[in-house]
């Protein structure tokens, strides 16, 4: 993995509305929030039992685009461990932070023998940075 693996980058929206408005982009683009019930942290830990310090305010954000996920795993399940891409919207210094990490082509063919797989997946990961772009 290399640095230009993570993309960085801030909004001064709040990590829930920037991820209800990353929701629409998505919408637009045949991507879906995969955990839209779950995706407020502070919230699920709390559900859980958990503590959590006042202010905490993250969101991960599961993307998805089913149609293109249910063929590329019906193709080759072993794709799956590559497969959850997360958008990280968090709250710091006042700003909502954005993270979103994602692999090149050749730390994916280099963890999933497949001929097709890494271009396809680089691609989507591309997608995903426009689409936060988009959003923010």
């Amino acid at each position: 993995m290399n640095r230009e693996d993570l993309f960085v980058a801030e909004t001064e929206k709040s990590p829930a509305q920037f991820a209800s408005d990353f929701a629409r982009v998505l919408d637009r683009h045949g991507f879906v929030i995969n955990n839209r019930e779950s995706m407020d942290m502070g919230r699920t830990f709390r559900v859980h039992g958990a503590e959590v310090a006042d202010g905490f305010d993250l969101h991960m954000i599961q993307v998805c685009k089913p149609e293109k996920a249910a063929k590329s795993l019906g193709a080759n399940p072993e794709r799956a461990v590559l497969m959850p891409k997360f958008v990280m919207a968090f709250s710091r210094g006042g700003k909502t932070q954005l993270r979103f990490l994602s692999y090149n082509e050749s730390d994916i063919a280099a963890v999933v023998d497949d001929r097709v797989f890494p271009g396809s997946l680089a691609e989507s990961f591309q997608k995903i940075r426009e689409m936060i772009a988009e959003a923010q």
